[in-house]
């Protein structure tokens, strides 16, 4: 609830303020007429009148929000926001590529990570895995257009190592023959 009861030397009444998809929304209902402060059922009136409409911008405030929650954003590059690609330093110091995930769960109502190994399921499984943990959180439909653009963002194995280089410098690979 954002009512608030204001009482200053200028304004003596109810001002309720919402932010509603990064707007502010303000509005005041003034507690004095002809003067004098109101009392009694005049100002329980009052009070009901801003509470009505506190409740009408929480009403757009909470769809605003959902709607905002299942939204997907792919910038120019082809990156997810939410989704990202970098080494992770395991305990034994190696470097290990992952997709770390980083997402407001609407499941548990608070922020969730985890990562998916590129080493161990490879790109495509790896991307996969990712994008099926953020959908779940982020409450979007296996049928989506939104899924279906999330599946396609996935980022190809050259697109993986100039991430990685990017972040850090890539390991070598193991299978490279060094040159004599």
């Amino acid at each position: 609830m954002s009512v608030e009861l204001l009482d200053t030397p200028r304004f003596h009444g109810y001002r309720v303020r919402r932010q509603i998809a990064g707007k502010t929304y303000q509005e005041y209902f003034p507690l004095k007429a002809d003067g004098k402060r109101l009392r009694g059922a005049q100002r329980a009136s009052i009070k009901q009148q801003a509470d009505a409409r506190d409740e009408e911008l929480a009403l757009r405030q909470r769809a605003a929000r959902d709607k905002a929650a299942k939204e997907v954003h792919i910038d120019a590059k082809g990156q997810v926001r939410g989704i990202l690609c970098r080494l992770k330093a395991e305990k034994s110091g190696t470097q290990t590529p992952v997709f770390q995930i980083g997402v407001m769960s609407q499941l548990e109502n608070k922020i969730v990570n985890t990562t998916v190994s590129i080493n161990r399921y490879g790109v495509a499984d790896a991307w996969h895995r990712a994008v099926d943990f953020f959908v779940a959180h982020k409450g979007i439909s296996k049928r989506s257009r939104a899924y279906r653009e999330l599946l396609a963002a996935q980022p190809g194995a050259a697109q993986v190592r100039r991430m990685l280089a990017r972040s850090g410098g890539a390991r070598k690979s193991s299978r490279t023959k060094k040159k004599t």
